[in-house]
C-alpha cells in the first residue's frame, strides 16, 4: 500500500523553480517538520531576508536531529525558531515519498552539494559570510581553499573550542567579533546539537543575518575529513561510507539510534493509511492552512 510512485527514485530533471512558496512544502515526517526545497529555494529564501534587512534560522533536518528531537527539549526549541528546515538526508526524503509526501532527491539540502552554488551566489551579491566552528587551524585550512576557488569570497572565521556558555567571557569575544565583522551569513558547525543551541543562544544577540547549522562541512573544505562520493549521497548511502570511516564515533547514530524512530514511521504509515481511505479526498487537496504553520513567514520575496 505505501509502495512509491514508480517516479519516486530515479533521477530527476532540475526545473526551473517556483519563486513562492506553497503551504504543503512543510510536512511533518518522523516527528519533525521539515521543508520540502531545493537549493536554489533555500537561496532565494536568503536573498530575499538579506534584501529585507531580516535575521533568519535555517536549519536542517537528518535521522540524527530526529532522535534528539525525542531527547532535548533545546533542540526542540531550535526547531521551532528555525524559518526554514531543510532536508539533509535521502533516506528521510526516500521514507517521505512512501508515505504519501511529495518529497525528491533534488529536496536534498546539504552543504557539500550546493557549496559551488553558494559560493557563486554569495560573491556574486558580496554577501560577507562568517563561520564559527571546527578545530584551531580547520577553519584558517578551510577559508584558504575556499579563497582558492573563489578569491573575491568575503569569508571570515573562529574556531569552535571555546567556552559556549552563555555569557562566558569566550563566548562574549566571539559574539562581539561575529557582531563587528557584520556577516550576511554565519555558519555554524560545532556538531549536534551544541550547534544547534549555541545559535539558538546567541542568534538574537547578533545584527540581522542568516544563520545555517553546517556540522562539518568545513572539516572537509579543510581536507581533515574525507568526504563521500556525492554519488553515494544521491542513492542514501552516504552514512555507509561515514560509518566505515570512523565506525567508533558513528556506530550509535547509524546503528541504534535509528530503530528509536520506529514509533513516529508507524504513526507516518498510520497516517497515510488514513489519508488514503478518506472518502472524498482530492488527491491534491491542500491541508487547512493552520496545519502548517509559519506558512507565512515561509514565503520567498524576491
Amino acid at each position: 500500500m505505501f509502495l512509491p510512485a514508480r517516479d519516486a527514485f530515479p533521477v530527476e530533471t532540475r526545473r526551473p523553480y517556483r519563486m513562492n512558496r506553497r503551504p504543503e512544502e512543510r510536512v511533518k515526517v518522523l516527528g519533525g517538520e521539515m521543508d520540502l526545497v531545493r537549493p536554489e529555494e533555500v537561496f532565494h529564501f536568503v536573498a530575499g531576508r538579506i534584501a529585507g534587512g531580516k535575521g533568519a534560522i535555517v536549519a536542517n533536518h537528518n535521522l540524527h536531529s530526529l532522535y534528539l528531537l525525542q531527547k532535548d527539549p533545546q533542540v526542540v526549541d531550535f526547531f521551532k525558531a528555525a524559518e526554514l528546515i531543510e532536508v539533509d538526508s535521502v533516506p528521510l526524503i526516500f521514507w517521505a515519498r512512501i508515505v504519501g509526501r511529495a518529497s525528491r532527491r533534488f529536496h536534498r539540502c546539504t552543504y557539500l552539494d550546493w557549496r559551488n552554488d553558494f559560493w557563486a551566489r554569495a560573491t556574486k551579491e558580496n554577501w560577507k559570510v562568517f563561520f564559527v566552528g571546527g578545530a584551531p587551524g580547520v577553519a584558517d585550512a578551510a577559508l584558504e581553499n575556499i579563497r582558492r576557488d573563489w578569491p573575491n569570497a568575503q569569508v571570515e572565521s573562529h574556531q569552535g573550542y571555546f567556552d559556549v556558555t552563555d555569557g562566558s567571557a569566550e563566548n562574549e569575544a566571539v559574539v562581539a567579533r561575529i557582531k563587528a565583522y557584520k556577516p550576511d551569513i554565519l555558519f555554524v558547525g560545532m556538531g549536534m546539537p551544541r550547534q544547534e543551541k549555541w545559535l539558538l543562544e546567541n542568534h538574537k544577540k547578533l545584527d540581522p543575518c542568516v544563520g545555517f547549522t553546517v556540522g562539518g562541512a568545513f572539516d572537509y573544505e579543510a581536507g581533515v575529513q574525507l568526504a563521500a562520493p556525492r554519488w553515494m549521497g544521491q542513492v542514501g548511502m552516504e552514512w555507509l561510507f561515514r560509518l566505515m570511516a570512523d565506525p567508533e564515533r558513528l556506530f550509535t547514530r547509524y546503528c541504534v539510534e535509528p530503530w528509536h524512530l520506529f514509533g513516529p514511521a508507524m504513526v507516518d504509515a498510520r497516517n497515510a493509511l488514513a489519508r488514503q481511505l478518506k472518502p472524498g479526498k482530492k488527491k491534491n487537496a491542500v491541508p487547512p492552512e493552520a496545519a502548517y504553520r509559519r506558512a507565512t513567514d515561509l514565503a520567498l520575496k524576491p
